[in-house]
């Protein structure tokens, strides 16, 4: 059998026929003409005749005939689901807030010179004592002139009988404190007992067995049982001789609900008086920080203990300061 030629003349490209042919093709014009004359002569065409029978059928908005177990099983399972992708959200939002939220605070003892305290309202604060290393106890006495500037310290026994320059004894006290002074003509410790005229155990001048130049049985040019001047007792602050307290147990403060939801963060500082048992007392705040965070540092600070601060081997009471650091992450 031949084998039909494909494409008989290779060199010659095929014709495409992409016109309709002449017998299909109706003039435009002819097109226009047979359309008018539908619309305004149309045909009358015979009636139409129904051939076809109607069949009942079922109303697809009407009510199913479904069984009662099965409508409570499901509405059983679809209250189920809502109620567990309810109990999902509410547990996500809780997650998702616990990490946003999630406080951290750092706690550090610092020294408490860089915040300036406000006086106190009833008590001066502080105090001082002296003496000459005399082996009998300090005599009983009335107070020298307060003043806030110490040239001569008191003495109630005076060792120079000859001074180059004379000038009245004084100690560092805010002169506008009024205490209950003695009319006793000597100078002296008010709370000392003896009689005979004497100096004190004490060192560095002034009367008791303290140190400073002051009175009584604190360290410097004050009067009492307190340190750095001032009248009243007082606490120790670390340096000179002082040694700062230890915390032993200081469980973190919690942030605040208030600040946790504002975002807030920041850092308060507390002032403190550490006993000699090592327990905080005398808390308050120096530097405030606002938004609740300053009662939540106080709460957990409250239960710290200390190793208590010492004086020349002995535990004393120390002032201190704590700054406590909100942060979220």
């Amino acid at each position: 059998m031949a084998s039909a030629e494909v494409n008989p003349n290779p060199n010659q490209e095929p014709e495409l026929h992409l016109l309709l042919a002449s017998d299909t093709f109706e003039p435009l014009w002819k097109s226009l003409l047979r359309g008018l004359d539908e619309f305004f002569f149309p045909k009358k065409l015979p009636p139409l005749k129904l051939e076809s029978k109607p069949i009942p059928v079922k109303d697809i908005w009407g009510f199913y005939n479904y069984k009662k177990k099965g409508a409570l099983g499901s509405t059983v399972a679809h209250v189920f689901v809502l109620a567990l992708i309810i109990y999902g959200t509410i547990l996500g939002r809780r997650i998702v807030t616990k990490v946003e939220g999630k406080p951290q605070t750092t706690t550090e003892l610092i020294d408490y010179g860089d915040y300036a305290l406000k006086p106190a309202k009833t008590q001066a604060g502080g105090g001082g004592g002296g003496g000459d290393r005399d082996v009998l106890q300090a005599s009983k006495g009335r107070l020298p002139k307060f003043s806030m500037q110490q040239i001569t310290p008191p003495a109630a026994v005076i060792r120079n009988l000859n001074p180059k320059l004379a000038v009245e004894p004084t100690v560092v006290v805010p002169p506008d404190i009024q205490v209950a002074m003695n009319n006793m003509p000597n100078l002296g410790d008010p709370k000392s007992s003896a009689i005979i005229p004497s100096n004190g155990t004490g060192s560095g001048g002034g009367i008791g067995s303290g140190s400073g130049g002051g009175v009584g049985s604190g360290t410097g040019p004050g009067v009492g049982p307190g340190w750095g001047g001032g009248i009243g007792g007082g606490v120790f602050r670390p340096g000179r001789g002082v040694t700062p307290p230890r915390a032993i147990y200081s469980p973190e403060p919690e942030f605040s609900e208030e600040a946790r939801k504002a975002k807030y963060q920041g850092t308060c500082v507390l002032g403190l008086v550490v006993d000699a048992n090592g327990r905080p007392t005398n808390i308050r705040v120096v530097s405030t920080l606002g938004m609740g965070l300053d009662e939540k540092a106080i709460e957990a600070v409250k239960t710290w203990r200390f190793e208590p601060g010492q004086k020349d081997g002995h535990a004393v009471a120390v002032e201190i300061a704590i700054e406590v650091a909100f942060h979220l992450y």
